[in-house]
């Protein structure tokens, strides 16, 4: 796999634009902090780019399945790059109009790009490879988002907003470059079908014929409900033991956490089956949000977090190889821009919720309320699943 130019150009990709995406949002942040004196106005301004890009997203799963999959990533590279541009106008006039644009622009890229790329890995890389590949990939991802953060939060100080876009701009140009050096053979389109290739209605009969994969997508809401709260939870345990310095904590603790188990995933994959290995870390997210009922203790949020990003580390590798083996390659844009689609709302919605909950009955029972959903889905899920495999091995003793 290390032999394979394409991962070295996907996964350094990655990385600068990692950058030049974390350089973005802290510029965003920054920029709404000055301009933008209501909370409520903030939410509401990133969520209009979310909505935008859930509205492209059968658009992007038909373009990406039907056409050729390196030109839907060059295009919407120049598109993110292009973005920027907004942004520059949007500092120099104090405009949030503009800088809406920016968001609504840089989420419908994403759209397009960010599903492609999932459907190319499973072309540059070998089946077998493929646990070990999404595992360094995102950990790529996470010192991407560590290293950004730290680097856009540092050179703010003496910086101007303008110069971080630039950063950010420039970041982004360099993936668009690398882009055009992918080298992969995809499979000939079939004009006469590919003109007929419907949206997500094509995809629904895929998936009840892969119920691996249907499980896969309903435990994908468990990490879901720590992940869309994850920053509204972190000021509030904070706020509980009146320290600054737990925030920091927390997010380095998780990081490493989550790295250390995209590692460790490819370890065992050999050894047990990706369903079983899903299930049970499915399970150790499920006690993490549980355990930070006691997040009022310094020690103990930290073990939280910790197990948190150990599980999410093994959790979303396996995932995206379930998804990228057992779903057939022809819907793979499809999938994948209908899960981004799943992905995008589902935050939306446990981001409110955890508004609303801490809000209302505050830290401690709201994660008891989250976690024992979590728990709920494990087991509800798991018995069904493993009931039908006996069944199923029972049949074909019997025969």
């Amino acid at each position: 796999m290390w032999k394979n130019k394409n991962v070295w150009i996907v996964l350094s990709g990655e990385f600068i634009a990692g950058l030049g995406l974390w350089f973005g949002i802290i510029g965003n942040l920054e920029f709404m902090q000055e301009n933008v004196p209501s909370d409520f106005l903030k939410s509401l301004i990133l969520f209009t780019g979310l909505l935008a890009g859930v509205f492209v997203g059968p658009l992007a799963g038909r373009m990406i399945d039907s056409r050729s999959k390196k030109s839907v990533l060059i295009y919407s590279g120049l598109g993110r790059m292009l973005s920027v541009v907004f942004m520059f106008m949007a500092i120099q006039f104090d405009s949030l109009i503009l800088m809406v644009l920016f968001m609504i622009c840089i989420q419908l890229s994403a759209a397009f790009y960010f599903p492609a790329l999932q459907a190319v890995i499973p072309i540059i890389v070998k089946d077998s490879d493929l646990i070990q590949m999404n595992g360094v990939h995102m950990n790529v991802s996470t010192m991407s988002r560590v290293i950004g953060t730290a680097l856009a939060g540092a050179l703010l100080v003496f910086m101007s907003l303008t110069a971080i876009y630039a950063i950010s701009m420039a970041a982004y140009a360099i993936l668009f470059g690398a882009t055009f050096l992918l080298d992969f053979e995809e499979e000939k389109k079939d004009k006469s079908k590919s003109g007929k290739s419907g949206g997500f209605k094509e995809v629904i009969p895929v998936l009840k014929d892969t119920p691996v994969a249907i499980i896969a997508l309903v435990l994908t809401i468990i990490p879901v409900l720590f992940l869309g709260g994850f920053n509204l939870m972190v000021i509030n345990i904070s706020e509980l033991q009146d320290s600054t310095s737990i925030k920091g904590l927390l997010y380095t603790v998780e990081g490493i956490s989550f790295m250390i188990g995209a590692f460790f995933v490819k370890k065992i994959t050999h050894r047990f089956s990706h369903v079983n290995m899903l299930f049970v870390f499915a399970l150790l997210i499920s006690i993490a949000h549980l355990s930070l009922f006691f997040s009022d203790i310094m020690w103990m949020s930290l073990v939280s977090f910790g197990l948190f990003g150990l599980g999410v580390g093994c959790f979303f590798p396996i995932v995206s190889t379930i998804f990228q083996t057992k779903i057939p390659k022809e819907y793979h844009g499809r999938f994948f821009s209908f899960r981004n689609m799943l992905d995008r709302v589902m935050f939306q919605v446990v981001l409110l919720g955890t508004g609303l909950f801490l809000d209302t009955i505050g830290l401690q029972f709201m994660v008891l309320i989250f976690g024992t959903l979590s728990l709920a889905l494990v087991i509800l899920y798991g018995l069904k699943y493993f009931q039908k495999t006996e069944l199923n091995a029972a049949l074909s003793e019997s025969k």
